[in-house]
């Protein structure tokens, strides 16, 4: 039967229901809560461990982003900065510079101290270190170079590794990937929130390898990370193996990515056992000429790349080596 009315209900029951509500309420809103804090710390943790907050904030400047962070969610981001151009005061800078050093990950070490600054600013001229880490090579910079249109006048290229034929990782993500683009997007936005969280929190941040990028230079800075250290050796024994493939993609490549044979330089820095002999032979094949200067005492602070002193007494080595050869191009 249909009720007009409402039925009576015992005045003690409302309140006693009413009580009951409220409490299964509060109890399902801090379960949610509860799962809301979980999710939160899950994320916080895993951004801490595995993404961008592992690494420090110390480098970040008006000049300056990450290159790279040495986390396994995060990573580089330098291949992608400059294949999609999504720092284009750094890859203008690349485009106009009238010096070009080219090459890998040693390349940068060694040139991003003071004394080339210095000696590029008494020239009133601009440089740009276009290397990359993975050992970067050909396979990519090649195609980036073409991207770019390089104004140099001067192009200084480490042999070292540079005409490897195998595609390193970041580089074939960023030229063959289709998705790569968006999470290269997203890698430049957490940039922001990484400088603004870590500049005012800096317990929350970790201290994994990153490397920090200058955009006007391309001069790279690093902070964190723990290595071993060793003595630089030379090798003067040739591998004609790499003699002969190197030479062979030089005389194919070179002329497509440098002004001529007066105005391209070939370096080999130092490293532990440095293939110089094969560094010179190439050279010689190739009728451009090596500059790589043999100094006693320098170390490597990770058995990799030269280290901050070491990098300073080569690289003033090198300039005072190709200078003459360097302001002649750059006075035509």
């Amino acid at each position: 039967m249909l009720l007009t009315h409402p039925t009576q209900v015992d005045s003690v029951e409302v309140p006693a229901r009413t009580r009951g509500s409220f409490v299964l309420a509060g109890k399902s809103g801090l379960y949610i809560l509860l799962i809301l804090a979980t999710a939160i710390s899950a994320g916080g943790y895993g951004l801490r461990k595995y993404g961008i907050f592992g690494c420090s904030a110390a480098g970040y400047g008006s000049d300056s982003y990450l290159g790279y962070c040495g986390t396994t969610s995060y990573g580089d981001y330098d291949h992608g900065a400059f294949w999609y151009g999504l720092e284009p005061a750094a890859t203008a800078a690349a485009a106009k510079a009238r010096v070009l050093f080219v090459g890998n990950s040693r390349t940068v070490f060694a040139f991003s101290g003071k004394p080339t600054a210095d000696w590029f600013a008494r020239l009133s001229e601009s440089y740009y270190l276009l290397g990359f880490s993975h050992f970067e090579n050909y396979t990519f910079e090649a195609p980036l170079l073409r991207k770019l249109h390089p104004q140099a006048k001067v192009y200084i290229i480490n042999i070292d590794s540079f005409f490897e034929q195998a595609e390193t990782g970041p580089g074939k993500t960023v030229m063959e990937e289709d998705s790569a683009r968006a999470r290269y997007d997203q890698k430049r936005h957490w940039q922001t929130i990484h400088k603004a969280v870590c500049s005012t929190f800096r317990s929350a941040c970790g201290h994994n390898w990153a490397i920090f990028r200058l955009r006007t230079t391309g001069a790279w800075h690093v902070s964190g990370g723990h290595f071993t250290s060793k003595q630089v050796s030379y090798d003067d024994d040739v591998d004609r193996n790499m003699v002969n493939t190197y030479t062979a993609l030089g005389r194919q490549l070179l002329p497509t990515l440098s002004p001529g044979p007066e105005c391209t330089i070939l370096t080999i820095v130092p490293t532990v056992k440095t293939k110089i002999g094969t560094a010179n032979v190439i050279a010689s094949a190739l009728h451009l000429r090596l500059v790589a200067p043999r100094v006693d005492g320098l170390t490597t602070f990770d058995q990799v790349h030269l280290d901050s002193d070491s990098a300073r007494i080569w690289s003033a080595a090198f300039l005072e080596e190709a200078g003459p050869q360097i302001r002649n191009c750059l006075n035509r």
